[in-house]
């Protein structure tokens, strides 16, 4: 049976959820697992999640009301251990300085542009990966 990645989608907005996950595929690049996601559209839910679960990495909607994606990253950073990598969704590109505040791995343009995610994505997933020391697995 060959490793999946799980990864975590969290955005108030179903179609952005689904854009994420169409953009990411089933496996965003051929030197990363196949992709398992997992979906949460509140701030509860999400921290309940990554307590829970294990998550190799987050895709985080910046838009998301009431508890943005920045403000989330930046809290499951310091809250979280051992946190997954994060992909944070921006509304604008002068949003970037905010995604580093944020303390996010990547930061990719919404509405979502399937190559940039699916780079990103992977770029995550391979630091994950590293991270942990089992690269030569995936």
């Amino acid at each position: 049976m060959q490793p999946t990645a799980t990864v975590l989608v969290y955005s108030d907005n179903a179609a952005t959820r689904e854009q994420v996950r169409l953009a990411g595929g089933r496996r965003p690049a051929a030197d990363v697992p196949a992709v398992e996601y997992l979906e949460c559209a509140t701030l509860p839910v999400l921290l309940k999640t990554l307590e829970e679960r294990h998550v190799d990495a987050c895709v985080l909607d910046g838009e998301t009301a009431p508890a943005g994606g920045m403000g989330v990253c930046r809290q499951i950073k310091d809250e979280i251990y051992e946190c997954p990598p994060v992909v944070l969704l921006i509304g604008r590109p002068q949003d970037a300085w905010l995604a580093t505040w944020s303390r996010a791995e990547a930061a990719v343009a919404h509405p979502v542009d399937p190559v940039a995610l699916a780079e990103a994505l992977a770029d995550v997933l391979r630091l994950r990966a590293g991270a942990r020391g089992d690269l030569a697995r995936a």
